[in-house]
């Protein structure tokens, strides 16, 4: 049986960086829904909270 958790080299990072942390938030019904709707919904939110806050940090 796979594990359901997932091994962070086969996701879509750096191979210096380990996905080791969890970060839950609350959003709208319909952002979950279209979250949900993309092909991969995890690189998804990593992608777009890493371009937030690289634009952030060019302020």
């Amino acid at each position: 049986m796979p594990d359901r958790k997932g091994k962070p080299e086969n996701f879509g990072n750096q191979p210096s960086k380990e996905l080791t942390d969890q970060l839950s938030f609350r959003v709208t019904k319909e952002m979950k829904e279209e979250v949900k709707a993309k092909d991969d919904p995890p690189e998804f939110c990593r992608q777009a909270i890493q371009k937030a806050l690289n634009e952030d940090r060019e302020k």
